[in-house]
C-alpha cells in the first residue's frame, strides 16, 4: 500500500487518542514513525497496525475498520480531493459506480496502486447491492464506512450495510475476496438536520424537487416548451448552472444522456498562431506533465522527511553536548559562557570542601603498570561520582589520586555541611570495594573536610574550569594530608556545624597543621540517623533496622583472605550499578542570606580594595531555601533571632589557587 493509506491510519490514532497512544501502537508493530505519501510500503505493515490497534485500543477489527473508512474520506477531502470526489456522480448510485473510474485516474500519479473494485445495482424497493472485489483480505469494513460517510456529507442521506454474501472468486490475476453489500437508504433526516447540509434555502430546494418530478413525467418535447416557458417569468426560481446542465441531461429519464456521443478530435482545427493570439494566456501540458508534477512533489516530501530526520538527530547530538558540558561547569555558568557572556567571581559566605587522597599511592604507581593505575582509579571515581548524584554536592576537580568536592557551591545550601559528611562516609565504604593492584587488599584513603567562606569562578578561555579561591581550600587541604587512613578527618568549625546533626564524632585533640600552627581537629565515625543503603544510595531494603553498625570503619573489619575481598568486590560493585537514589535534606536560607536580608542588602567591602553588591552573587545563588537551625561554625549553638548574626570579613587571596 501506499504511504498515504498509513499516514492516514496514523494521522486518526494521534487525531482521536494522543501522540502516546499512537508510540505505544507504533513500537508493538514495529514500524516508522512517518510514512512517505508516494512510497510503496508492504501490506504486511498496515495489517500490523490494524491488529495492534485492535488490542491496544480493545476494540473489536470490524469497528476499528468502519472507523478508518469514515476518517480516511475526510482525510481525503482534507488532502485535495474533495472537488474530484464531489465530481463522480449527482447521487450515490453514480458515485459508486465511477469509483473504479476514479481508481484509473489516480493511477496515473499512484503506479502501483492495487485499488479494489466496485459494481452496484438497482433494486426495485431503492436499495441497492454493491459488489467489492479485492485482492487483499479482512479489509472490507472499511468500505460501509466510506460509502456511509460520502452519502452522509455529499448527498445528505443515511445509509445502512449489510453483508448478504461473502465468496472467494479465481481471476487471471489470482484469488479475489467478493463481499455483497445491500444498501438501504435510512429515514430523511429531521428538518434541522437536513438544513445544516444543505447550502440552499428549503424553498429553492422544494421548488427544484418539484421541478424534477415535473420534467420526469413530461414527455422531452413538453418538458422543453414548459423551461421556455418559465424562462419568460418575471421571477424566475434561481438555479445553479450546474444543476440546470444535469436536469437537461437527465431529461426522460436518461434518454438524452444515452443519446450522447463525445468527440475528441486528436489535432485542433485552428493552427498555433491563431490559438495564441485567441488565448494569449494559457498553458500547455504535454503526456508526461502530470508524472513530472507528482515526481517533483515525491522528492519534496522525501527531502522533507530527510531534513525532519537530520534535524531530530542534530537536536539528540545537542542534548549530549550539553550534557557533556554540564559535567564539567555548573549550568548556571555554562549557558552563561555559551551565550558569550562574561561569568562574574561569587563570593560564598559558607561552604564545606572535602579532600580525599589514597595511602600510599606513590608506592603503589611505582610497582604497578600504569593501565593498572587507570583502572584502579577509574572503579574508584566512578563510584565517588555516583556519591556527588546521590548527595548533590558539586566535583570540583580531580588531580590524580586526590579527589575534590564541595557542599553550598555553586548552589548555596544550609545543609552543605551533612551533604558532605554523608559523602565522606560513602567514600569510606565505596574504597574497601576496590582492590590495590599490588596486594589485593582494598585500598585505604584519607579524608578532610573544612567549612568557610571561599570566592568562586571560571579560570581560563581554553577548557575553563570553576575553581574555588580562599584559605578554605587550604585548611581542608591540609585536613586531608595531616588525616589517618581510612578516617575522616574534621577542622572545628565543621564540627560545630554537625554537632547537632545526628553524627557520631571523636576528639582528636590539637594537631600541628603545616602553615595554621595548632589546630583543634576531630574525626567522623559515623551517621547515626542513616542506613547505609541510604548513604550510597541504594534502595532501602526491609531488613535494614537500626544504624549501629552501619558506617563503622575499624581496622579489624578489612583483615580478610584476598580470595573474600574479590567476591566482596563484585558483589559492592554490583550494588553500586543500580541507579543512584538520591538522599532527602532539608535546606532553609543560609546564614549569608539571612544577614543579606536583615541588613538590606547592603554592600559587603572585600579587604582586597574592591566592593561587591550582594546582588551581583544572585546569579550563582540559584534557588535558595528556608532552614531552621543554619550552620554556624564559630558558636556552639544558634545565637537568638533578635540578635544580630556576625559578619565575618575573611580575607579572599588571590594567590591561594588550587
Amino acid at each position: 500500500m501506499y504511504g498515504f493509506i498509513n499516514t492516514c491510519l496514523k494521522s486518526l490514532v494521534v487525531e482521536k487518542y494522543g501522540e502516546e497512544v499512537w508510540e505505544k501502537l507504533r513500537l508493538q508493530a514495529g514500524v516508522q514513525d512517518t510514512f512517505l505519501t508516494f512510497e510503496v510500503y508492504k501490506d504486511e505493515i498496515t495489517m500490523q497496525l490494524v491488529d495492534k490497534a485492535c488490542k491496544v485500543l480493545g476494540v473489536p477489527a470490524d469497528m476499528v475498520l468502519k472507523e478508518f473508512g469514515e476518517y480516511f474520506f475526510e482525510f481525503c477531502k482534507r488532502s485535495g480531493y474533495d472537488h474530484m470526489l464531489r465530481t463522480l456522480g449527482g447521487n450515490l448510485y453514480e458515485f459508486i459506480e465511477n469509483l473504479d473510474a476514479l481508481h484509473s485516474y489516480l493511477s496515473l500519479s499512484y503506479q502501483e496502486m492495487n485499488a479494489p473494485s466496485f459494481r452496484v445495482e438497482k433494486n426495485e424497493d431503492g436499495s441497492m447491492h454493491l459488489h467489492y472485489y479485492s485482492d487483499r483480505r479482512g479489509l472490507y469494513h472499511i468500505v460501509p464506512g466510506i460509502i456511509g460517510a460520502a452519502a452522509l456529507d455529499f448527498f445528505n442521506i443515511e445509509i445502512s450495510m449489510e453483508i448478504v454474501n461473502q465468496t472467494e472468486e479465481e481471476e487471471r490475476t489470482g484469488k479475489k475476496e467478493h463481499i455483497v453489500f445491500l444498501v438501504t437508504q435510512n429515514p430523511v433526516l429531521p428538518y434541522e438536520e437536513r438544513k445544516k447540509y444543505s447550502s440552499s434555502p428549503p424553498y429553492l430546494a422544494d421548488s427544484e424537487k418539484q421541478s424534477e418530478t415535473q420534467l420526469n413525467n413530461e414527455d422531452p418535447e413538453k418538458a422543453k416548451n414548459t423551461i421556455r416557458d418559465r424562462g419568460n417569468l418575471v421571477c424566475p426560481v434561481k438555479k445553479s448552472h450546474w444543476k440546470t446542465i444535469r436536469g437537461i441531461i437527465t431529461l426522460g429519464r436518461g434518454k438524452l444522456l444515452r443519446g450522447f456521443d463525445p468527440v475528441y478530435p486528436k489535432s485542433l482545427w485552428i493552427d498555433t498562431k491563431t490559438f495564441c493570439n485567441g488565448l494569449p494566456f494559457h498553458m500547455v501540458f504535454d503526456k508526461e506533465q502530470r508524472l513530472a508534477e507528482m515526481e517533483l512533489s515525491n522528492q519534496l516530501e522525501r527531502k522533507k522527511e530527510e531534513l525532519r530526520i537530520l534535524s531530530k538527530h542534530l537536536e539528540e547530538e545537542k542534548k549530549k553536548t550539553e550534557a557533556l558540558l554540564y559535567a564539567m561547569l555548573p549550568q548556571h555558568v555554562a549557558n552563561q559562557l555559551k551565550e558569550g557572556k562574561r561569568v562574574e567571581a561569587g563570593e560564598f559566605k559558607e561552604c564545606t570542601i572535602l579532600f580525599s587522597d589514597v595511602v600510599t599511592f606513590t608506592n603503589i604507581c611505582a610497582q604497578c603498570e600504569p593501565i593498572q593505575i587507570v583502572l584502579m582509579l577509574n572503579t574508584m571515581y566512578l563510584q565517588f561520582d555516583r556519591l556527588t548524584t546521590v548527595h548533590d554536592v558539586y566535583k570540583v576537580e580531580t588531580i590524580g589520586d586526590a579527589y575534590m568536592v564541595v557542599g553550598g557551591v555553586p548552589v548555596p545550601v544550609s545543609t552543605h555541611a551533612e551533604r558532605v559528611a554523608n559523602f565522606a562516609l560513602g567514600m569510606v565504604i565505596a574504597a574497601k570495594g576496590v582492590q590495590n593492584p599490588v596486594s589485593g587488599n582494598p585500598i585505604q584513603i584519607r579524608v578532610g573536610i573544612h567549612t568557610g567562606p571561599v570566592l568562586a569562578g571560571v579560570v581560563g578561555e581554553k577548557m575553563p574550569r570553576y575553581c574555588l579561591f580562599g584559605d578554605t581550600v587550604n585548611i581542608a587541604s591540609r585536613m586531608e594530608s595531616h588525616g589517618v587512613p581510612s578516617k575522616i578527618h574534621l577542622s572545628s568549625s565543621t564540627y560545630q556545624c554537625l554537632k547537632y546533626k545526628n553524627f557520631e564524632m571523636t576528639e582528636r585533640g590539637e594537631i600541628e597543621v603545616k602553615g595554621k600552627g595548632k589546630m583543634h581537629t576531630y574525626f567522623l565515625v559515623r551517621n547515626k540517623a542513616a542506613t547505609e543503603n541510604e548513604i550510597m544510595g541504594r534502595p532501602v531494603k526491609d531488613l535494614d533496622s537500626g544504624h549501629a553498625s552501619v558506617q563503622s570503619f575499624q581496622e579489624g573489619r578489612t583483615e580478610t583472605t584476598p580470595s573474600s575481598h574479590q567476591t566482596v568486590n563484585q558483589t559492592q560493585q554490583e550494588k553500586d550499578q543500580t541507579t543512584a537514589i538520591a538522599m532527602k535534606y532539608i535546606d532553609g536560607p543560609t546564614d549569608a542570606q539571612n544577614s543579606l536580608k536583615r541588613r538590606n542588602q547592603a554592600k559587603n567591602a572585600d579587604l582586597t580594595g574592591k566592593t561587591y553588591d550582594s546582588k551581583s552573587y544572585g546569579s550563582l545563588h540559584g534557588n535558595q531555601h528556608s532552614d531552621d537551625a543554619p550552620c554556624h561554625p564559630n558558636r556552639e549553638r544558634a545565637k537568638p533571632a533578635t540578635e544580630e548574626p556576625q559578619i565575618r570579613n575573611v580575607r579572599s587571596n588571590f594567590c591561594n589557587l588550587l
